[in-house]
């Protein structure tokens, strides 16, 4: 479900029974070993099985090959539920002096979907330095 956009990810939350969902997140503090750096890993376990099949890794990369958060960032990648509940808010946010407001500070880059409201989740907990973020699922029953 990361890797999907959100209403299919819905779907799956839905389907799953979850009611909330946690990431750990570093483009805030520098913390390297985050959701967003494990990512592929998710994307190739999730595009390994059949219920998966329409995940493709290569969809996640940028025209010239990269793994990018900025906006060289591919489109799947740009509108992924893990980059937006990583993201949210967070191009309101300076991070480092001299640097545009979304500067992640664990890719060195500038975020390239900055302006973007969460549909299916609302922001429930995070942390001081964003390391932390839980975001509860919405009930549209």
């Amino acid at each position: 479900g990361h890797a999907s956009p959100e209403d299919h990810a819905y779907t799956i939350m839905k389907e799953l029974d979850v009611d909330y969902v946690l990431v750990i997140f570093g483009g805030m503090s520098g913390y390297s070993s985050d959701d967003i750096n494990k990512f592929l890993w998710m994307i190739r376990i999730g595009g390994s099985t059949p219920e998966g099949a329409h995940i493709r890794e290569s969809d996640y990369y940028s025209p010239s090959g990269e793994y990018k958060v900025d906006k060289d960032g591919s489109t799947a990648m740009l509108n992924s539920l893990m980059y937006k509940m990583c993201y949210y808010r967070f191009g309101e946010v300076m991070t480092e002096q001299g640097k545009p407001t979304g500067y992640d500070r664990v890719r060195n880059q500038e975020i390239g979907n900055k302006d973007f409201e969460l549909d299916v989740l609302e922001e429930a907990f995070t942390s001081e330095h964003w390391i932390v973020r839980i975001y509860k699922v919405k009930d549209f029953g």
